[in-house]
């Protein structure tokens, strides 16, 4: 595997586990009654591929479950994050860029 997968897998792995924490402390400061996450956050690191780790956080922490516009974003992040890598990987493999 070239080295430019791997850095992306790392970066995209570093962004899932930020995203899984994210959703930890955001469950916790809700339940305490503290300042949250901002929700913005929490989209913008699933559009970035941060998208596993959050989908993890929903299901462990049982978090953002419920509010129907987030989730709706929240899988318009993860369809547009799996298009355009999807298509940056068809682009470089076909055309053997890079």
């Amino acid at each position: 595997m070239p080295m430019n997968y791997l850095a992306l897998l790392a970066f995209c792995g570093l962004l899932s586990l930020i995203s899984f924490c994210l959703y930890g402390l955001d469950k916790s400061a809700a339940k305490r009654g503290k300042q949250r996450i901002r929700e913005s956050t929490l989209h913008f690191l699933s559009l970035f591929g941060g998208w596993p780790g959050a989908m993890l956080g929903q299901k462990m922490f049982r978090h953002k479950t419920k509010k129907r516009r987030f989730r709706v974003i929240f899988w318009l992040t993860v369809l547009l994050n799996i298009i355009l890598w999807g298509g940056a990987a068809y682009f470089f493999n076909h055309f053997h860029v890079g």
